[in-house]
């Protein structure tokens, strides 16, 4: 614990707030809240804690925090600081998609669709199904049994729906409103969860149709009733009275949370979702934050009553969300309670082999390499490799691993400008500058180690730069490739010495990962610039030769063999000017 924090931590305050933890490079790498800011903010700094937790302890270098006037403050606070500063290691639910849902249009002549945008536009939107292809299964049928548009424009004629009775063909007859309504009802009748009633009234039909001999007629009813069963009946009814509510309960063990959602719609348990990730604070602190997420940042629709246990602050949750929260105590709405908190221990025991070994993998591996090094762990690594073949079309890529990870969006393919030739130092040296110019420019946050694929003089290369041009003081060290190309040893030091690695390690492992990984983007990019230099012309060199007259050129003469046969006269004759045909001969030429 350095001197700042700990005079930070003597003066914090006995109030709720927000906490923000900042690492070597000022960045917010996490944001909490607490009900007491002092005894919350200091349980980071005393105490032992798990390998995640620490992990995040040993990066803070310095916190800010905000008093609020009240817990709920704090936690609508924490939510919105999460949002601007986005830091590594909250909560962060990648899940962005959005739910479809049943619309009837408002039109002179309606249409059903499934739409996952909800419009203020008059229309009526039921849903939203979770399980997408529930929404298609549910259109599917009501397609069959009401008749509505289908075209999204009217066309001149009827189409096919119209021979199949599914559309009354509002493009050639005139279909009254009244008629339209009557369809629209029933749609609504049947979406609201009235299809029980509707398929009683469809098998009297079919009992009726087939005591007349309407046998037709009365298939045609008995294949609907078919349909409303396999469409409708798939899935168990677990509550009587249609509603539509959230079901919310968690697990927790070994610094890590488990959230199920059961999601509950017209009384049938639709759909699950299941949510595993680390935890900071106390268990219902951290469940709080996951519920001020899960509703805004997935876009999810808030039914009128939500579900959840006895240890949540039911008012808080209710002003954060602006429903009604419940905890039931019996009935069938405490058994789905306790079914969901048995589905989440469940899916926590099923993924904590999976995490350990991810965690063992990337972490690990990173903690093994920085005590390797003897450097600080180095949660940012960038690699770089240079790819050419005889000095043509040289390139060089970057890549990032964070947190032991490929950081993919922040890859990076350079072509070399400035050298002529094949001069792998003077191309490293030529990339590590323009990389790290920039990353100083735009104050981008720096690695905690540089890789450079590559023996002494690429890896010194890379440092000169860095030194004595820019100032940097970064680690810096070579990936060494045995006879067969393939990774072998770590070289770093003043000496450039080879660092002893256990080639059964996980840190050996990362590297390996990564060298393999920054081959394959810089052997990539240059194939790909290989094969678009293999297109062009040697016209293309050639002062005054643009694509029009190299059209022309080619159209006039046929081939490049034919015009290095051809005269300054010859070419004139092709409508290229005197000055400009002598260029292009001397082009030819060489």
């Amino acid at each position: 614990m350095n001197k700042l924090i700990k005079e930070k931590l003597s003066v914090l305050p006995d109030q709720p707030g927000c906490y923000l933890m900042k690492d070597r490079q000022n960045k917010v790498i996490y944001v909490g809240k607490a009900k007491v800011l002092k005894n919350r903010v200091r349980s980071y700094f005393t105490g032992s804690h798990d390998a995640k937790t620490q992990r995040l302890v040993n990066e803070i270098v310095d916190f800010e925090y905000i008093v609020t006037s009240s817990n709920i403050e704090a936690l609508i606070l924490e939510l919105n600081l999460i949002k601007k500063y986005d830091p590594q290691y909250n909560v962060m639910l990648k899940d962005d998609k959005t739910y479809p849902f049943i619309k009837i249009t408002n039109e002179r002549h309606p249409k059903l669709i499934v739409t996952r945008n909800v419009k203020k536009d008059k229309g009526r939107y039921f849903g939203p199904y979770p399980n997408v292809q529930a929404a298609r299964e549910t259109k599917k049928l009501l397609d069959r049994l009401y008749p509505l548009r289908k075209c999204a424009t009217l066309p001149d004629r009827v189409c096919l729906y119209y021979h199949l009775g599914q559309c009354l063909a509002p493009c050639v007859y005139d279909i009254s409103e009244e008629t339209n309504k009557q369809l629209v009802d029933e749609i609504t009748r049947f979406l609201n969860g009235g299809h029980q009633q509707i398929k009683k009234e469809l098998t009297e039909k079919m009992q009726e149709a087939a005591e007349q001999l309407e046998f037709e007629r009365a298939k045609e009813l008995r294949d609907q009733i078919v349909y409303i069963d396999s469409t409708m009946e798939k899935q168990k009814m677990t509550m009587s009275d249609l509603s539509d509510r959230d079901v919310f309960a968690y697990a927790y063990d070994k610094g890590w949370m488990c959230v199920q959602v059961f999601f509950i719609r017209q009384g049938k348990l639709i759909e699950r979702d299941v949510s595993l990730f680390p935890m900071y604070q106390d268990p219902e602190e951290e469940f709080l934050t996951f519920m001020g997420q899960f509703y805004e940042k997935n876009n999810h629709f808030i039914p009128k009553e939500i579900l959840v246990p006895d240890s949540v602050d039911q008012e808080m949750l209710e002003q954060l969300l602006e429903t009604n929260v419940h905890q039931p105590k019996k009935g069938k709405k405490k058994d789905l309670l306790l079914l969901a908190h048995q589905n989440a221990k469940i899916a926590l025991k099923e993924k904590f082999s999976l995490i350990e070994r991810d965690e063992e993998r990337t972490i690990g591996a990173v903690k093994q390499l920085g005590d390797a090094l003897n450097i600080y762990m180095p949660y940012r690594i960038e690699a770089f490799d240079n790819s050419n073949i005889q000095g043509a079309d040289p390139v060089s890529a970057m890549v990032v691993f964070q947190d032991g990870k490929p950081y993919k969006k922040e890859y990076r393919k350079y072509k070399i400008k400035t050298v002529a030739g094949p001069d792998d130092y003077a191309s490293m040296r030529e990339v590590i500058r323009r990389r790290y110019t920039r990353v100083l420019k735009d104050e981008l946050p720096l690695p905690d180690l540089i890789l450079i694929d590559g023996g002494k003089g690429q890896i010194n290369a890379a440092i000169d730069v860095l030194e004595n041009e820019l100032n940097l003081s970064v680690p810096v060290a070579g990936l060494v490739k045995d006879e067969k190309h393939r990774t072998s040893n770590l070289m770093m030091g003043d000496t450039l010495k080879i660092v002893a690695l256990e080639r059964n390690s996980q840190a050996f492992y990362l590297l390996h990962r990564i060298q393999d990984e920054v081959h394959r983007i810089a052997i990539s990019f240059h194939r790909q610039l290989r094969r678009k230099n293999a297109f062009q012309s040697i016209l293309d060199d050639v002062p005054g030769i643009g694509e029009k007259r190299k059209k022309q050129l080619l159209k006039h003469f046929g081939s490049v063999k034919k015009m290095k046969e051809a005269s300054v006269q010859d070419f004139q004759e092709a409508g290229i000017p005197k000055q400009t045909a002598k260029l292009l001969m001397e082009a030819l030429k060489k």
